[in-house]
């Protein structure tokens, strides 16, 4: 199987797996967990681009997970974490991933979090090596193993 066709199913899978839990996913742990990991990899090169933080608000607004939230207070958050990532990448990345820590004490939120990161990553088709490792580092945040997750 070619890593394009890998990447649009396992990103696929994610998704499926978070509308089963949709229900379970409402605490304001996961919404800002769920935030900061959107940032992340928005941000992961380093770089915001506009057209990729357009992107990600986009898919934030449409992922039927998050619309157990206002897509506005999910907006200002998930603009208030790629702010502190632009402003300062490594600095920034240790407070956005403060709000990722937020979901460890529920593992299925936790879960959930890294998969809505690869299901963002996934989303153009290539979840590249960047992007990859801010989720990885976000498993390690949450105590989760990147393995699970083929990272």
């Amino acid at each position: 199987m070619a890593l394009w066709d890998r990447i649009k199913e396992s990103a696929s899978t994610m998704q499926t797996q978070l509308i089963a839990r949709k229900n379970d996913l409402k605490s304001g742990a996961f919404r800002d967990a769920s935030m900061a990991m959107c940032a992340l990899v928005a941000a992961a090169d380093g770089t915001v681009d506009p057209s990729e933080r357009r992107r990600v608000a986009q898919l934030i607004a449409s992922n039927e997970v998050l619309q157990n939230f206002d897509a506005t207070d999910l907006q200002r958050r998930f603009d208030e974490n790629l702010d502190r990532l632009a402003a300062d990448f490594d600095f920034g990345k240790v407070s956005v991933l403060q709000e990722v820590a937020k979901a460890k004490k529920k593992p299925a939120e936790a879960r959930a979090v890294v998969q809505i990161g690869i299901v963002i990553g996934g989303a153009d088709g290539d979840f590249d090596k960047t992007e990859q490792a801010v989720v990885r580092e976000a498993c390690f945040t949450l105590g989760l193993p990147p393995h699970e997750f083929d990272l």
